[in-house]
């Protein structure tokens, strides 16, 4: 599973053969979630609220980009690395 994105400690993912609707995992920790890129709501997991808040600023300054990575992953290419909140 590429990682796309590091920051403060969060790990932003995607894997080539991912089902629908386009998301990206997040681990900070313990923790691991997944994210829908078009509506920013949780799928799965939890997270810490502080964590959840920066993973979703993060995505809603990148969610074009997300959407670009999550078409080269279906078509089993390399997503980009998307720049870290910082």
């Amino acid at each position: 599973m590429p990682i796309i994105s590091t920051f403060f400690g969060i790990y932003i993912r995607m894997f080539w053969d991912d089902h629908a609707p386009p998301h990206f995992h997040a681990k900070y920790g313990e923790y691991d979630v997944l994210i829908d890129i078009q509506t920013l709501k949780t799928i799965r997991g939890s997270m810490s609220p502080k964590a959840l808040s920066i993973i979703l600023e993060w995505a809603g300054l990148h969610q074009e980009e997300l959407m670009e990575d999550w078409k080269l992953c279906e078509m089993k290419q390399k997503p980009i690395p998307i720049e870290p909140l910082q």
